[in-house]
Protein backbone atom coordinates (compact mmCIF):
# COMPACT_ATOMS: atom_id res chain seq x y z
CA UNK A 1 0.00 0.00 0.00
CA UNK A 2 0.96 3.53 -1.19
CA UNK A 3 2.42 5.64 1.73
CA UNK A 4 -0.03 8.14 3.36
CA UNK A 5 2.84 10.98 2.89
CA UNK A 6 3.37 9.91 -0.52
CA UNK A 7 -0.50 10.34 -1.80
CA UNK A 8 -0.75 13.84 -4.04
CA UNK A 9 -4.54 14.69 -3.28
CA UNK A 10 -6.61 17.11 -5.39
CA UNK A 11 -10.18 18.83 -4.26
CA UNK A 12 -12.13 19.08 -6.97
CA UNK A 13 -14.66 22.20 -6.50
CA UNK A 14 -17.29 22.87 -9.30
CA UNK A 15 -18.85 25.78 -9.83
CA UNK A 16 -21.42 27.49 -11.66
CA UNK A 17 -22.80 30.87 -9.84
CA UNK A 18 -21.79 30.36 -6.71
CA UNK A 19 -20.76 34.16 -6.06
CA UNK A 20 -22.04 33.71 -2.59
CA UNK A 21 -20.22 30.86 -0.83
CA UNK A 22 -16.92 29.66 -3.31
CA UNK A 23 -14.30 32.21 -1.85
CA UNK A 24 -14.84 31.10 1.98
CA UNK A 25 -15.47 27.84 0.88
CA UNK A 26 -12.12 27.55 -0.89
CA UNK A 27 -10.66 29.96 2.61
CA UNK A 28 -12.33 26.90 4.60
CA UNK A 29 -10.82 23.95 2.51
CA UNK A 30 -7.57 25.56 2.43
CA UNK A 31 -7.51 26.43 6.74
CA UNK A 32 -8.36 22.78 7.31
CA UNK A 33 -6.31 20.43 4.71
CA UNK A 34 -3.17 20.84 3.24
CA UNK A 35 -4.49 19.45 0.04
CA UNK A 36 -4.37 21.25 -3.44
CA UNK A 37 -7.05 22.62 -4.73
CA UNK A 38 -9.38 23.61 -8.66
CA UNK A 39 -12.11 24.88 -8.66
CA UNK A 40 -13.64 24.61 -12.05
CA UNK A 41 -15.56 27.52 -13.16
CA UNK A 42 -18.73 26.02 -15.45
CA UNK A 43 -18.86 29.57 -17.69
CA UNK A 44 -20.85 31.18 -14.48
CA UNK A 45 -22.85 34.30 -15.48
CA UNK A 46 -22.33 36.01 -12.19
CA UNK A 47 -18.93 37.19 -10.45
CA UNK A 48 -17.84 33.92 -9.48
CA UNK A 49 -14.95 34.20 -12.37
CA UNK A 50 -14.27 37.75 -10.83
CA UNK A 51 -14.55 36.52 -6.98
CA UNK A 52 -12.10 33.48 -8.45
CA UNK A 53 -9.61 36.38 -10.04
CA UNK A 54 -9.17 38.19 -6.93
CA UNK A 55 -8.70 35.92 -4.41
CA UNK A 56 -5.72 34.09 -6.27
CA UNK A 57 -8.09 30.82 -5.89
CA UNK A 58 -6.43 28.10 -8.62
CA UNK A 59 -9.36 27.74 -10.62
CA UNK A 60 -9.92 26.52 -14.66
CA UNK A 61 -12.77 28.99 -16.91
CA UNK A 62 -14.81 26.77 -19.26
CA UNK A 63 -15.18 28.53 -22.23
CA UNK A 64 -19.12 27.20 -22.35
CA UNK A 65 -21.41 25.61 -19.67
CA UNK A 66 -20.97 21.81 -19.40
CA UNK A 67 -22.89 20.90 -16.58
CA UNK A 68 -21.90 19.69 -13.19
CA UNK A 69 -20.85 16.35 -14.93
CA UNK A 70 -18.90 18.58 -17.30
CA UNK A 71 -17.09 20.38 -14.63
CA UNK A 72 -16.35 17.63 -12.31
CA UNK A 73 -14.39 15.40 -15.64
CA UNK A 74 -12.42 18.48 -16.33
CA UNK A 75 -11.25 18.17 -12.76
CA UNK A 76 -10.81 14.55 -12.80
CA UNK A 77 -9.21 15.09 -16.41
CA UNK A 78 -6.70 18.04 -14.59
CA UNK A 79 -6.01 15.78 -11.58
CA UNK A 80 -4.77 12.57 -14.42
CA UNK A 81 -2.35 15.08 -16.22
CA UNK A 82 -0.61 16.39 -13.03
CA UNK A 83 -0.02 13.09 -11.42
CA UNK A 84 -2.77 13.32 -8.41
CA UNK A 85 -3.23 9.98 -6.16
CA UNK A 86 -6.87 11.14 -5.05
CA UNK A 87 -9.46 13.28 -6.26
CA UNK A 88 -12.32 14.44 -3.56
CA UNK A 89 -15.30 16.31 -5.27
CA UNK A 90 -16.59 18.93 -3.04
CA UNK A 91 -19.98 21.18 -4.21
CA UNK A 92 -19.51 24.67 -4.44
CA UNK A 93 -22.55 25.45 -2.43
CA UNK A 94 -21.04 24.93 1.16
CA UNK A 95 -23.29 22.11 2.04
CA UNK A 96 -20.27 19.26 2.22
CA UNK A 97 -18.17 20.47 5.47
CA UNK A 98 -14.32 19.91 4.81
CA UNK A 99 -13.47 18.44 8.61
CA UNK A 100 -15.16 15.67 6.65
CA UNK A 101 -12.69 15.37 3.60
CA UNK A 102 -10.21 13.17 5.82
CA UNK A 103 -12.53 10.64 6.70
CA UNK A 104 -13.67 10.19 3.02
CA UNK A 105 -10.52 10.03 1.66
CA UNK A 106 -9.20 7.08 4.35
CA UNK A 107 -10.58 4.23 2.28
CA UNK A 108 -8.62 4.84 -0.59
CA UNK A 109 -5.30 5.34 1.33
CA UNK A 110 -6.13 2.12 3.27
CA UNK A 111 -6.71 0.45 -0.18
CA UNK A 112 -10.08 -0.87 0.67
CA UNK A 113 -11.94 1.06 -2.12
CA UNK A 114 -11.48 2.82 -5.26
CA UNK A 115 -14.26 5.44 -4.96
CA UNK A 116 -15.90 6.86 -1.54
CA UNK A 117 -18.85 8.08 -0.75
CA UNK A 118 -19.64 10.29 1.96
CA UNK A 119 -23.66 9.37 2.90
CA UNK A 120 -25.70 11.42 5.12
CA UNK A 121 -27.82 8.92 5.63
CA UNK A 122 -25.70 6.34 7.60
CA UNK A 123 -25.31 7.65 10.64
CA UNK A 124 -28.29 10.68 10.04
CA UNK A 125 -26.62 13.15 11.35
CA UNK A 126 -26.70 16.67 9.68
CA UNK A 127 -29.05 18.17 6.97
CA UNK A 128 -31.22 15.36 5.62
CA UNK A 129 -32.25 17.18 2.30
CA UNK A 130 -35.75 18.11 1.77
CA UNK A 131 -38.45 15.49 1.28
CA UNK A 132 -38.45 15.32 -2.38
CA UNK A 133 -34.94 15.19 -2.73
CA UNK A 134 -35.12 11.87 -0.08
CA UNK A 135 -37.82 10.03 -1.87
CA UNK A 136 -35.25 10.51 -5.47
CA UNK A 137 -32.53 9.54 -3.03
CA UNK A 138 -34.63 6.34 -1.73
CA UNK A 139 -35.50 5.19 -5.42
CA UNK A 140 -32.46 5.29 -6.46
CA UNK A 141 -30.50 3.67 -3.94
CA UNK A 142 -33.44 0.62 -4.53
CA UNK A 143 -32.97 0.62 -8.59
CA UNK A 144 -29.03 0.60 -7.90
CA UNK A 145 -29.29 -2.00 -5.25
CA UNK A 146 -31.77 -4.19 -7.64
CA UNK A 147 -29.81 -3.67 -10.92
CA UNK A 148 -26.11 -4.31 -8.99
CA UNK A 149 -26.99 -5.89 -5.49
CA UNK A 150 -25.10 -2.89 -3.96
CA UNK A 151 -26.76 -0.61 -1.66
CA UNK A 152 -25.46 2.92 -1.50
CA UNK A 153 -27.86 4.95 1.03
CA UNK A 154 -26.81 8.39 -0.59
CA UNK A 155 -26.55 7.83 -3.98
CA UNK A 156 -27.00 11.66 -4.98
CA UNK A 157 -23.78 12.35 -3.03
CA UNK A 158 -21.31 14.72 -4.42
CA UNK A 159 -19.15 14.43 -1.93
CA UNK A 160 -16.96 11.65 -3.13
CA UNK A 161 -13.33 10.70 -3.33
CA UNK A 162 -11.72 8.13 -6.32
CA UNK A 163 -8.33 6.91 -7.03
CA UNK A 164 -6.41 6.69 -10.08
CA UNK A 165 -8.61 4.01 -11.70
CA UNK A 166 -11.71 6.05 -10.93
CA UNK A 167 -10.55 8.72 -12.07
CA UNK A 168 -9.10 7.36 -15.47
CA UNK A 169 -12.67 5.52 -15.61
CA UNK A 170 -14.38 8.58 -15.04
CA UNK A 171 -12.26 10.58 -18.01
CA UNK A 172 -13.91 8.01 -20.65
CA UNK A 173 -17.17 8.05 -19.11
CA UNK A 174 -19.34 10.65 -16.64
CA UNK A 175 -22.82 11.97 -17.29
CA UNK A 176 -23.31 15.66 -18.27
CA UNK A 177 -26.03 16.27 -15.58
CA UNK A 178 -27.02 14.84 -12.07
CA UNK A 179 -24.05 12.39 -12.67
CA UNK A 180 -23.41 10.65 -8.87
CA UNK A 181 -25.97 8.07 -9.24
CA UNK A 182 -25.14 7.11 -13.30
CA UNK A 183 -21.43 7.50 -12.36
CA UNK A 184 -21.80 5.13 -8.99
CA UNK A 185 -23.57 2.63 -11.30
CA UNK A 186 -20.74 2.89 -13.88
CA UNK A 187 -18.23 1.80 -11.23
CA UNK A 188 -20.11 -0.56 -9.89
CA UNK A 189 -20.48 -2.30 -12.91
CA UNK A 190 -16.93 -2.09 -13.88
CA UNK A 191 -15.86 -4.12 -10.69
CA UNK A 192 -14.46 -1.08 -9.19
CA UNK A 193 -14.99 -0.92 -5.38
CA UNK A 194 -17.29 1.15 -4.17
CA UNK A 195 -18.01 2.55 -0.38
CA UNK A 196 -19.60 4.96 1.76
CA UNK A 197 -18.79 6.73 4.86
CA UNK A 198 -21.05 8.41 6.98
CA UNK A 199 -20.49 12.06 6.99
CA UNK A 200 -22.41 15.49 8.23
CA UNK A 201 -23.78 17.51 5.39
CA UNK A 202 -25.02 21.63 5.85
CA UNK A 203 -27.37 23.25 4.16
CA UNK A 204 -26.80 25.09 1.26
CA UNK A 205 -24.92 27.92 2.00
CA UNK A 206 -26.03 29.84 -1.02
CA UNK A 207 -27.02 30.37 -4.47
CA UNK A 208 -29.90 28.03 -5.98
CA UNK A 209 -30.46 24.40 -6.43
CA UNK A 210 -30.71 23.60 -10.05
CA UNK A 211 -33.18 21.17 -9.37
CA UNK A 212 -36.55 22.51 -8.71
CA UNK A 213 -39.91 20.42 -7.59
CA UNK A 214 -41.09 20.80 -11.69
CA UNK A 215 -37.75 19.32 -12.71
CA UNK A 216 -37.51 16.41 -9.91
CA UNK A 217 -40.13 14.12 -12.41
CA UNK A 218 -37.40 15.12 -15.48
CA UNK A 219 -34.60 14.44 -13.11
CA UNK A 220 -36.10 10.88 -11.94
CA UNK A 221 -36.56 9.98 -15.50
CA UNK A 222 -33.22 11.02 -17.04
CA UNK A 223 -30.97 9.34 -14.16
CA UNK A 224 -32.88 6.10 -14.14
CA UNK A 225 -32.48 5.63 -17.87
CA UNK A 226 -28.63 6.72 -17.44
CA UNK A 227 -28.40 3.88 -14.23
CA UNK A 228 -30.39 1.56 -16.70
CA UNK A 229 -28.05 2.50 -20.01
CA UNK A 230 -25.10 1.82 -17.75
CA UNK A 231 -25.86 -1.81 -16.78
CA UNK A 232 -26.44 -2.39 -20.71
CA UNK A 233 -22.72 -0.78 -21.63
CA UNK A 234 -19.91 -3.08 -22.56
CA UNK A 235 -17.96 -2.71 -19.44
CA UNK A 236 -14.56 -0.91 -19.75
CA UNK A 237 -11.25 -2.68 -20.42
CA UNK A 238 -9.17 -2.27 -16.83
CA UNK A 239 -6.23 -2.93 -19.41
CA UNK A 240 -7.32 0.87 -20.74
CA UNK A 241 -7.03 2.24 -17.06
CA UNK A 242 -4.04 3.97 -15.49
CA UNK A 243 -3.57 2.77 -12.07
Amino acid sequence: MIGIKTLKTLIIIPCYNERDTISELCKEVCSKTNHDIIVINDCSTDDSKSILQKGNIPHLNLPINLGIGGAVQTGYRFAIRNNYDIAVQLDGDGQHDPDWIDKVIAPIIQGVADLTIGSRYIDKAGFQSTVIRRVGIRFFTVLIYCLSGKKITDATSGFRAANRKTMQLFTKYYAADYPEPESNMHAIKNKLRVCEVPVKMRERQGGKSSISAIKSVYYMLKVSIGIIISVIKPKVKMTELEV
